[in-house]
């Protein structure tokens, strides 16, 4: 089955629906592709409370109304995902996983990027249970609570940091030697007080009481010993895997699996744009993400005008 339509949008999240909310304005009839994260980060995270507008919300419930709002405009949705992507001409080429083949002449992608987890037991039991990887998103939930931090670069860093605003006692979990932070970020987390740093640290299991996280079970490597460690809260700070798996080979990506952008949104591809975590490497929120899908909407609508 083939069909052809102006623009495809990759990626359901927040990037993605506004995309699909300011293209279906302008009557360009966007196709958007969900994929396999309908609703992308937000989905698996509780309260809201940094969206504009909304003093406290579902992650779920906001992407929810995202959808509608797209939907509204006249924007479609479908639930398929991308199995394969053709960008060496126009029109390009998208194939999903339910063997339909389709044709745009341009391409956003906000496919997003996936935090890294530590697969231990214990680790899906809790999440949005107490585990979690946004300090920033989740973090004023937990005032004047027991707070670990995992990982030792420089989202750690600046996680511990900003939990220091909720009075909170902080450990750092990291399984090095040292932290490998930018090195002005651990002569400041290392000043403060209430932040203690725990190294040579394997995280073996996070603990609970069925209803909300306790504390996790860590081994120190040179010790081979183990110690249960209490918490209220669990912050994962491993780092993020950029969804861009299948876009190698068809437009330029960094080292990290960031796209690369040239210009505003536009890729290395005339015609093909990006948009949110698939190639933010710094800001990573909700609301930056909903600016980059404007950002990339408006400039393929200018990019379709020509």
């Amino acid at each position: 089955m083939k069909k052809t339509t102006e623009i495809i949008i990759i990626g359901g999240g927040p990037a993605g629906l506004t995309a699909a909310i300011y293209t279906a304005r302008a009557n360009l009839n966007p196709l958007l592709i969900e994929g396999p994260t309908p609703g992308g980060q937000l989905t698996s995270t509780t309260y809201v409370e940094n969206w504009p507008g909304e003093k406290s919300i579902l992650g779920a419930d906001l992407m929810m109304r995202m959808k509608e709002h797209a939907t509204h405009f006249g924007a479609q949705i479908s639930t398929s995902s991308v199995s394969k992507v053709d960008f060496t001409k126009s029109p390009f080429r998208v194939w999903t996983n339910d063997n339909q083949e389709l044709q745009a002449k341009a391409v956003i992608i906000a496919t997003g990027a996936n935090p890294k987890l530590l697969g231990c037991p214990g680790e899906q039991q809790y999440w949005s249970k107490g585990v979690s990887t946004c300090a920033v998103c989740d973090g004023a939930l937990y005032s004047n609570k027991q707070i670990l931090i995992i990982g030792g670069g420089d989202t750690a860093m600046e996680d511990a940091l900003f939990m220091t605003r909720f009075d909170n006692q902080i450990t750092i979990v990291q399984l090095g030697a040292t932290l490998t932070a930018s090195q002005i970020m651990p002569a400041r987390v290392l000043s403060k007080p209430n932040i203690k740093v725990i190294y040579h640290s394997l995280v073996q299991e996070i603990l609970g009481d069925t209803q909300k996280v306790t504390g996790i079970k860590i081994i120190n490597q040179e010790t081979n010993t183990s110690s249960i460690l209490p918490a209220d809260a669990v912050f994962l700070a491993i780092g993020l895997k950029p969804t861009t798996n299948i876009f190698h080979n068809q437009i330029e990506i960094d080292s990290s699996g960031h796209i690369m952008l040239t210009n505003n949104t536009h890729t290395s591809v005339n015609g093909i744009f990006a948009a949110g975590d698939v190639c933010d490497r710094k800001y990573r929120q909700a609301i930056t993400s909903a600016g980059f899908g404007c950002m990339a909407a408006l400039d393929a609508e200018r990019y379709l005008a020509i």
